[in-house]
Order: C-alpha cells, then sequence, then structure tokens
C-alpha cells in the first residue's frame, strides 16, 4: 500500500499494517461476495470433493477442471468409495481426462485410503495433519483446511504473490519479501475460506500478468501501490515445459493405452503411442524401455519380461 495511508507497513516489519486494514479487508471481502467465478467446488465444504479439486487445478486451468471434477465425483463420489477403487481405473480416468501427471492420481487414491485405514474415514481438519495424507504438499493441505474446515493460513500462490507484490511498496521493494507474513496478518483471523478465496479471485481475475483493474473494479485500487505509481512489474512467472512433444505427453499415452488392453507387447506399444516409432531407433525400445521405467518406479506400471518379448501393465 502507499505512503498517503497512515501506518502502511513498515520495511523489515510485516506485520505492521494499514490503519485502515478493516477497510482494506471488508472491500475484497465485499468484491468477492458481490460477484465471483462460480467454481463448483465453492459451493461445498465437502472435504473430499475440495481435495479433488485442489489436486486437478494442479496441473490444468480451472475451466478445463469442472468437466473432470463433476465426471470423478460421479464415477467415485466420496472418499470411501475412491479408496475402494481399482487403481488402474482411477490413473485411466486421470490420463483420458488429460490431468497432467498420472501419479496425483495414484496419490489421490492412496490418500483416500488413510483417510478410511487411518482416520476412521474423517479427514484430519488441521494443515499439519492434512500434509500426512500420500501425495498432500503444505500448498494442498492449508488449501483443504481452508476451504473445507475455515481452518487454514493464508493461501500464497503465484496469484497471492502478484497482489501484495503489486499492493504493497514494501513487498514490491524488498530484496526477498516475506509473503506468508504479510499474507496471514493481513488475514482477518478465522476467516481463511472467504479470504483466501477471495484473494485468489482478486489475482485470477483483477490482478493478473495483465492487470484489468478498472474493467474488474479492483477493491483495492484506493490504497494500491501498483495503481497509483503505475508500475505494474511482480514476481517472474515460471512457465510450465511444453507439453506436445514432451515424456509427459507420452507417459500419459502409455497408461491411457494400458487401460484400455489388459497388456501390450512393447514393439505394439511403442507404434502406438508416436508415429516415429522404430525398435532400433532414436524413439525405439530403449527410449520407451526408459519411458516404462519411470511409470514402474511410480508404482503406476508393471513389466514382465519374458525370453522373446517384453510386456507392458498397469498395476
Amino acid at each position: 500500500m502507499t505512503d498517503g495511508h497512515a501506518s502502511s507497513l513498515e520495511t523489515g516489519d510485516a506485520t505492521a499494517l494499514p490503519e485502515d486494514v478493516d477497510d482494506v479487508r471488508d472491500a475484497l471481502v465485499s468484491w468477492y461476495e458481490a460477484d465471483h467465478r462460480d467454481f463448483p467446488w465453492r459451493r461445498t465444504d465437502d472435504p473430499y470433493e475440495i481435495l479433488v479439486s485442489e489436486v486437478m487445478s494442479q496441473q490444468t486451468q480451472l475451466g478445463r477442471v469442472v468437466e473432470a471434477w463433476e465426471d470423478f465425483l460421479d464415477e467415485w463420489p466420496t472418499a470411501a468409495d475412491l479408496a475402494a477403487a481399482d487403481r488402474s481405473d482411477v490413473v485411466s480416468f486421470w490420463s483420458g481426462h488429460s490431468l497432467g501427471y498420472n501419479n496425483r492420481a495414484k496419490y489421490l487414491h492412496e490418500a483416500t485410503r488413510q483417510v478410511i485405514e487411518e482416520y476412521d474415514g474423517e479427514f484430519p481438519r488441521s494443515p499439519d495433519e492434512l500434509s500426512e495424507l500420500m501425495g498432500v504438499g503444505p500448498y494442498t493441505a492449508n488449501a483443504v483446511a481452508s476451504f473445507a474446515f475455515n481452518n487454514g493460513d493464508a493461501v500464497v500462490d503465484t496469484n497471492v504473490k502478484r497482489v501484495l507484490h503489486r499492493a504493497f511498496a514494501e513487498i514490491h521493494n524488498a530484496d526477498d519479501p516475506d509473503y506468508e507474513t504479510v499474507a496471514n496478518t493481513l488475514m482477518p483471523p478465522g476467516e481463511s475460506r472467504i479470504w483466501n478465496n477471495a484473494i485468489m479471485e482478486l489475482g485470477g481475475v483483477a490482478c493478473g500478468k495483465k492487470p484489468r483493474c478498472d474493467e474488474a473494479s479492483c477493491p483495492w485500487r484506493e490504497w494500491c501501490h501498483a495503481y497509483q505509481t503505475g508500475d505494474f512489474t511482480a514476481p517472474d512467472v515460471p512457465t510450465q515445459p511444453s507439453f506436445e512433444g514432451s515424456r509427459r505427453q507420452f507417459r500419459g499415452r502409455v497408461v491411457r493405452l494400458l487401460g484400455e488392453h489388459d497388456e501390450m507387447d512393447l514393439d505394439t506399444l511403442g507404434h502406438r503411442i508416436r508415429v516415429d516409432y522404430t525398435p532400433d531407433g532414436e524413439h525405439g525400445r530403449e527410449w520407451l524401455r526408459g519411458l516404462l521405467s519411470d511409470l514402474a518406479d511410480d508404482g503406476l506400471v508393471q513389466i514382465e519380461e519374458g525370453n522373446d518379448q517384453t510386456i507392458a501393465r498397469l498395476q
């Protein structure tokens, strides 16, 4: 926030907030409640449904996640249903809906088994406890705690960092900004559900890489350092490696094909996943064995070596 408002964040003291911090908070929450993107997982506080949405959203644009999320819950409506499912079916669904790294499907499946077997079917409620679930990192654990139980810390993702960097002059000018402390101090106590949804919405709708301050009626224009100075620089946003032609793409093709067939031999599989496959070529048996070995290490594929051929199948 700019120096035009008294007691703005002091450099080196991330816990000091503007004197009118309540107005800053109220403006954001009111803006969010008046109009926001209506994703279906925002209408539930079921931790299982929220966990599924969070895991899916790690690799896929939110608009594309909606259909996959709804289809997934049609197939496995509860954590118990998913825990009882065959892992190969879950992985095949994941690959068929182009949801990114297939080991996320494996981890999600294992996490629900933990909930059923270790927590008597009840999801843990705190970020630390949720982090004990397979494949659930600190960000996802905090998101589930926030949106399911209103029991989380402030979410700090790329969008939130961009918002804080632009809004606070002290964050903007710091060599090593303490985003987490600022975000948690700014968040109203005990309001992680509404606050995290609101500030993430701000970063996704009004304060993107190309800001839309006036078009989106950004509620922080009155206080925002970037809006008042015209300096909309922000931390670099990492770019995802190209999916087309990547190992990730071919891993997905392997899993999808093995989900459609009980098993496939090496050369049949190779010819099906890429048009330039030649057994002794650059993208031949040695390349494919490496791909299958990676998938086997992830617990997704089983490889059986015979006298005259290699057979692959889903675990």
